[in-house]
């Protein structure tokens, strides 16, 4: 099977009542404006934007090859010139200052480096650079997040640790894990574990198999069998004296809308369950993109998803989604479980929010929240205004979870 046509001669977005609830600096490449959108809600500086985004209208028309190598070019170019800046201020002893630019300089990258190619040259080089960089600033920025390593398959998975604030004794937390093209940092820059930390709650953010470095540097390819690897997250939790083990719970953003509530429904230890951005059944989003319907995530769409899954090409790709659905699973999930949506999410049909919530019919608190044009979020996964969302998310979790919701 072979799929050859380019993501900018598509219909760009779904409209509602004639409007598109998103921040378009690029008016017909909607991967370029949610990367964008994204890099704003992790931090960025709307006049770096600009000087980043200025130069690159014509090439936001171009095919994926062409356009994304100019991306790369202006953004890691302000990446390299925050670096620049960091430097001077460390050698004066500005380490918070130092720190501050240089995860604004790790936003930029990964910004950049979501969008290129798998296998395209130079692309891991500047994987660990951000690496590097996201590292280094959060020690100078005084972030109190750490990694941490979790025994998996004779090697391990990466993860952020973040703790709760002001709480005496072991501590309720939160798991987060990606969707089908985030990293850690991502979800970190956004914001969730900082929120939920100013509640009570604790964070690991986790690079399951198919994200982050667990792709990237180690071969881990994704598995529909979330539980798989998120039994051994959980094993590894019920290990750290900080951790309550009776209080831990699950967060899946994207398509981690449906890889957390597959390892919800199989490992009965989570407390909890979120689904930010709900994804029922995957494997017929992948029919209608096949079919020219709904928006890609990245470029370079079907190299990548054959990438995350570890398949040769489109044909055992499309072969291993169908089992990427949660029909006949969701009974199981005995434990609350908050799904969210936002109403004009151009990737994800709102319907298949409501066919999760519907099938939660054993959960003792379960809940449907939309998020509209009135509190913002509208858009996939909230990435067009994420705060409302990520704070209605970590009150539910507080509340749930043995937090606080004042102060």
């Amino acid at each position: 099977m072979q799929v050859r046509w380019e993501q900018h001669s598509r219909p760009p977005y779904r409209r509602h009542q004639g409007k598109v609830v998103l921040f378009r600096y690029f008016p017909t490449n909607y991967v370029w404006n949610l990367s964008v959108d994204l890099s704003i809600e992790m931090g960025a500086r709307i006049g770096e934007i600009e000087e980043m985004c200025a130069p690159l209208q014509e090439a936001a028309k171009a095919p994926d090859a062409a356009g994304t190598l100019a991306f790369r070019e202006t953004w890691v170019k302000m990446a390299d010139k925050l670096a620049g800046l960091a430097a001077e201020d460390e050698a004066r002893g500005r380490l918070i200052s130092s720190g501050d630019k240089l995860l604004r300089a790790a936003n930029y990258m990964i910004t950049a480096e979501r969008l290129q190619a798998h296998g395209s040259e130079g692309r891991l080089a500047l994987y660990r650079r951000f690496l590097e960089t996201f590292a280094k600033g959060l020690v100078q920025s005084g972030a109190p997040a750490r990694r941490v390593e979790i025994p998996y398959e004779g090697t391990h998975l990466a993860a952020l640790y973040v703790p709760a604030r002001d709480v005496e004794g072991p501590q309720s937390l939160l798991v987060q894990v990606n969707g089908l093209d985030s990293t850690k940092e991502m979800k970190y820059l956004v914001g969730l574990p900082e929120w939920l930390a100013r509640r009570g709650v604790a964070s690991l953010i986790v690079d399951q198999p198919g994200t982050g470095e667990a792709l990237r540097l180690q071969g881990l390819t994704a598995r529909y069998d979330s539980e798989h690897w998120a039994s051994r997250v959980v094993d590894w939790l019920e290990a750290q004296p900080q951790v309550d083990a009776k209080r831990i719970g699950l967060e899946g953003v994207s398509l981690g809308g449906y890889y957390c509530p597959r390892a919800v429904a199989f490992e009965p230890r989570f407390a909890c369950g979120v689904a930010w951005g709900a994804n029922h059944d995957w494997r017929d989003v992948q029919r209608k993109r096949l079919e020219r319907e709904g928006d890609f995530p990245v470029p370079h769409y079907w190299n990548h998803v054959c990438w995350v899954w570890g398949a040769k090409d489109i044909d055992e790709f499309m072969r291993i989604a169908e089992n990427v659905h949660l029909d006949g699973i969701l009974d199981r999930i005995r434990v609350p479980f908050l799904v969210t949506h936002g109403q004009l999410d151009s990737q994800i049909p709102l319907k298949w929010a409501e066919r999760t919530y519907e099938q939660l019919v054993n959960s003792p608190k379960r809940e449907l929240k939309i998020f509209t044009e009135r509190e913002g979020g509208v858009q996939h996964a909230s990435f067009d205004n994420s705060a409302n969302a990520g704070a209605y998310i970590a009150d539910w979790v507080a509340e749930t979870l043995g937090g606080r919701t004042a102060v």
